[in-house]
């Protein structure tokens, strides 16, 4: 998993409120197992007509917001069905951060396991970040994860809280499997006294 230190990007403004996992990723595509490939199909229904062509008024399909690194949403993003392919899909598009005043409680998890940034905060500050992101590729936004900072692109600056262990496993780029590689010493050493110990198991 990537490092996540400090982001400077395109924020792509939507407002909706209970953005939910099937919107994110329809149940349609969720048949994979891979991480990777899911980018395309990010809120499939709501950037693609029936025919597969592009809907010109859908935040993602605008040329300014294509490249876009963060979303600043409405309340409660990633309700809905515990998919993990939601934060797949999220990171396979080039979403490294979600701001918004609350997210589900195991989409938000996920997405640290997923090397992207869930970030809470106020109504007001949510307000101020999404008049910032509708200024377009012209701003950019900087989300600083050491100083635990969002700051507009005329740097209007907003603190926000984060779990000091989520913090160390995203500075560090450790999911669950680095989280277990650094014990290895351990485990090798555990393994091998096993052995002589028990050599039957």
């Amino acid at each position: 998993m990537d490092k996540f230190t400090k982001l400077t990007g395109i924020a792509a403004p939507m407002p909706l409120v209970n953005i939910d996992t099937d919107m994110i990723i329809p149940k349609i595509f969720l048949k994979t197992i891979k991480r990777s490939g899911l980018g395309v199909n990010l809120f499939d229904e709501m950037r693609y007509d029936r025919q597969g062509n592009e809907i010109p008024d859908f935040v993602l399909n605008q040329p300014q917001y294509r490249e876009a690194e963060i979303i600043v949403a409405g309340d409660n993003f990633g309700c809905g069905s515990s998919r993990e392919h939601a934060p797949w899909a999220l990171k396979d598009f080039g979403i490294k951060s979600v701001i918004s005043t609350s997210f589900a409680d195991i989409f938000y998890n996920n997405c640290f396991k997923n090397g992207i940034l869930p970030i809470v905060l106020p109504q007001e500050a949510v307000d101020v970040l999404m008049k910032d992101a509708e200024k377009g590729s012209n701003a950019r936004m900087i989300v600083d994860l050491e100083e635990q900072t969002v700051s507009t692109s005329d740097g209007q600056s907003f603190s926000f809280e984060i779990d000091p262990f989520k913090k160390h496993c995203l500075l560090n780029g450790l999911d669950d499997i680095g989280l277990s590689l650094e014990k290895a010493p351990a485990i090798d050493t555990y393994e091998g006294k096993m052995a002589q110990e028990r050599p039957w198991v």
